[in-house]
């Protein structure tokens, strides 16, 4: 449709974007030339990808939280191995009005018992009915209402969900007044998966449509907001479809592909609308539409590049995590961040030539200007005289504005020294999943805390039944300990009280096992101080504990083992790109600092809300600490976030600079033209991302509502606070120096950074000019 010299001879001339012959003009030119192939592509793609992809990620599992090879999951294959008795807890209550000895709750409880005992799952199956009479039976509960059916079921956080749900689901609900509920890690993970899959159902029915009405808002016309959500659909699909293949060759959480899913929707629309609005702003200013798309890639596309670049890098150090869910998370963000990439150069520019004019057709927000008698200013013009004004507020009172903002974001962002990591449990679930209302039973209606038992293996050949009595009676001494069974004895505070039952200790010559009962919640300070003390009991042997209280001190260490590394490669991802953009090497340390305020607040704002309990933990129960996995996530991609932004601002300001006199005097026109040409994009890609992180929060996991929470808080600080505030503050404090870099470095640029093949002539620029 357009030639290619008339957009490069046009494009160089005015706006000095080079010969066009780089990647992005190439681009350029195939959109130019084949704008209806490539949307046709796009459309069948996106076709068949919806229609393989997303039914299939509904069946991805919803385990990955353990670390490979850690203590906990030894322990529990040596305990398969040796013994037959691995796997984890499955529980069921059986409550009744009358009792649970009455004939109704009986009925229930064998066929509870009977249905474990058919699956070649299941193992040590322990039931209260076996409990002889006239002896105190823990498998019920204070109020005499409720008994526990308790076995272990084999397999890992991958399998033992859809076996824990096979053998649940006819089980669990009212049954002639007696109500029958199934609880343990691996019901746990199944509702996950279900809730998770109803959540991101709710997620797309509140995002789309008020993403759609933002849009319309920020474009005026509603045609152009829908580029953005059509590429969207576009990464989605895409992502979605990518996931499922990729389940074929290893796992992946069914986590990811909510993530995707909002990843996906906050990104296409983000870099779509950098496009979409670049390519306006042009063609207001005079040029063809042809010029216009060209300097739109070399511009804003070329901006686009290295904030996906960027983003892409940051969230890809999630791979150095064990855990295959962070790494299914670093999947899926990396997928989408590459698929909203090239809707966003490709797609969505093929769809701009495609419509033409029409692309601003049903223009809303000029009816309904007219329709209240608003002024008849460009919406454009009132949006730059506003964001002039911020620009000089911060660079005319840069120290007043730095101490100040820092400051309430330090007080903001102070609740985070308190943060407390767990692994997650029934409690992230809401009251409708059996296996939420089975833990809260069981926690508040028994004694023993049948989810926190312990198993000690104790791994060697022929070890002594006296030496393992005695390791068994030392751990019985240990406060908050009810009882442990030996083989073939239970010690209660250090004293032998009768046999122990089938399944809960044994000696073989290969080695042997035994078993303790707590009443001490094992994610809480109490339970991983009584880990301590069980782990500093000398065995008499190598010995290997599987616990919960185990498993979250394995998870834990998965994650803040590896943390160094994972700043390491940020700070670097960050120092080295921002480098190779600007030159410089004060503004990669200043968007080091800002962006670490912002997650600061985000963090802190977890805390106080989700792990102290304030505002009712927008209802979510407080439990004392915060689900382990989610503070990676959120550092990584609200930091990849972070610098998208940063990156875009300072896309526009170096533009700005690079048409100065290179004095002072520029560096602050500079920043005030590139905050003046960036507010109101950069604010309104937010609030765009603020409605599709909003919406994750309405889901009713607590791990992922605390995710939407952080996210939207962390982004709104970003581009409320510190892009339009400190960012045009600090670049005034520091003038010159913003663009310094010692000199063999500053000549490696020259030669090799990341600028376009020809840079804008050095002209004066005043902070009205357009």
């Amino acid at each position: 449709m357009f030639t290619d010299s008339e957009c490069v001879n046009v494009a160089s001339m005015q706006h000095g974007v080079g010969s066009g012959s780089g990647l992005l003009g190439r681009v350029a030119a195939l959109v130019g030339r084949s704008p209806k192939m490539i949307v046709g592509l796009a459309a069948l793609f996106t076709i068949a990808a919806g229609l393989y992809g997303l039914p299939a990620s509904q069946s991805l599992p919803a385990g990955g939280y353990d670390v490979p090879n850690s203590e906990s999951l030894r322990a529990q294959q040596f305990l398969q191995d040796e013994f037959g008795v691995g796997g984890n807890p499955i529980y069921f209550t059986v409550t009744a009005q009358n009792g649970a000895d009455s004939t109704a709750a009986l009925t229930q409880a064998h066929k509870v018992v009977s249905a474990l005992s058919g699956s070649q799952y299941i193992h040590q199956i322990t039931w209260y009915g076996q409990t002889p009479a006239g002896v105190t039976n823990p498998l019920i509960s204070k109020d005499g209402r409720t008994g526990l059916v308790v076995a272990r079921l084999e397999g890992d956080d991958t399998d033992a969900p859809a076996r824990a749900r096979h053998i649940a689901d006819p089980l669990v609900g009212a049954h002639d007044g007696v109500s029958v509920q199934g609880g343990g890690q691996a019901l746990t993970y199944d509702a996950g998966n279900r809730q998770s899959r109803e959540d991101l159902i709710v997620m797309e029915v509140i995002a789309f449509p008020i993403t759609f009405l933002a849009l319309v808002w920020i474009f005026g016309s509603a045609v152009a907001a829908l580029l953005p959500l059509v590429v969207s659909l576009f990464a989605i699909a895409g992502t979605a479809a990518a996931l499922s293949a990729l389940n074929l060759a290893t796992d992946v959480s069914i986590f990811g592909v909510n993530v995707a899913t909002a990843l996906g929707l906050a990104l296409a629309i983000d870099y779509t609308l950098f496009i979409v609005s670049r390519y306006r702003e042009e063609l207001v200013s005079g040029s063809t539409q042809a010029c216009a798309l060209n300097v739109t890639m070399q511009t804003a596309g070329r901006t686009v590049l290295y904030s996906a670049m960027t983003m892409a890098c940051t969230v890809a150090v999630m791979l150095i995590f064990p855990q295959y869910l962070l790494k299914s998370l670093a999947y899926a963000s990396l997928i989408s961040v590459i698929l909203s990439l090239v809707g966003a150069l490709v797609v969505a520019p093929a769809l701009i030539v495609l419509l033409g004019d029409k692309l601003n057709k049903f223009d809303i927000r000029s009816y309904v200007g007219h329709l209240f008698r608003r002024s008849d200013a460009a919406p454009q013009e009132t949006s730059d005289r506003v964001w002039a004004r911020i620009a000089r507020f911060s660079t005319n009172r840069p120290v007043t504005v730095i101490i100040v903002i820092g400051a309430v974001l330090a007080l903001l962002g102070f609740p985070v020294l308190g943060i407390k990591l767990a692994y997650p449990d029934d409690r992230v679930l809401p009251t409708s999943q059996t296996a939420r209302l089975a833990g809260d039973i069981v926690r508040t209606d028994f004694d023993q805390n049948f989810t926190a038992t312990t198993r000690i293996g104790i791994m060697g050949e022929s070890i002594p039944l006296d030496s393992v009595d005695q390791y068994a009676q030392r751990l019985s001494e240990i406060g908050g300990v009810r009882a442990v069974s030996a083989p073939g004895t239970v010690y209660i505070h250090g004293q032998r009280v009768g046999p122990s039952t089938p399944g809960s200790a044994d000696l073989r010559d290969t080695g042997a096992y035994v078993s303790l009962s707590t009443d001490v919640d094992p994610f809480s300070d109490q339970g991983k101080n009584m880990l301590e003390t069980i782990k500093g009991v000398p065995g008499p042997a190598q010995v290997l504990v599987d616990s919960l209280a185990q498993k979250n001190k394995d998870n834990i260490a998965g994650i803040t083992d590896r943390l160094p590394l994972v700043l390491i490669a940020i700070i670097a991802v960050t120092f080295v790109l921002i480098f190779l953009m600007t030159g410089s090497i004060i503004l990669p340390i200043k968007a080091l600092v800002m962006n670490l305020l912002s997650l600061c607040v985000a963090f802190g704002a977890l805390v106080w809300i989700f792990q102290d309990g304030n505002l009712g933990g927008l209802g979510t129960v407080a439990t004392g600490h915060f689900t382990a996995f989610i503070p990676p996530l959120l550092a990584c991609i609200a930091y990849a976030l972070a610098i998208d932004y940063e990156i875009f601002v300072l896309s526009r300001i170096r533009e700005a600079w690079l048409a100065t006199d290179g004095t002072p005097a520029g560096n602050k026109q500079a920043v005030a033209v590139g905050l003046m040409r960036t507010g109101r994009i950069v604010t309104a890609a937010a609030t765009v991302m603020i409605v599709v992180f909003i919406a994750i929060s309405a889901g009713q996991v607590a791990f992922m509502r605390g995710l939407g929470v952080g996210l939207a808080v962390g982004v709104a600080v970003d581009a409320f606070l510190v892009r339009p505030l400190l960012v045009p503050a600090f670049m005034q404090l520091m003038g010159r120096l913003n663009w310094w870099a010692p000199g063999p470095l500053a000549r490696w640029h020259r030669r090799w950074g990341l600028v376009e093949e020809s840079e804008p002539s050095p002209v004066p620029v005043t902070a009205g000019t357009r």
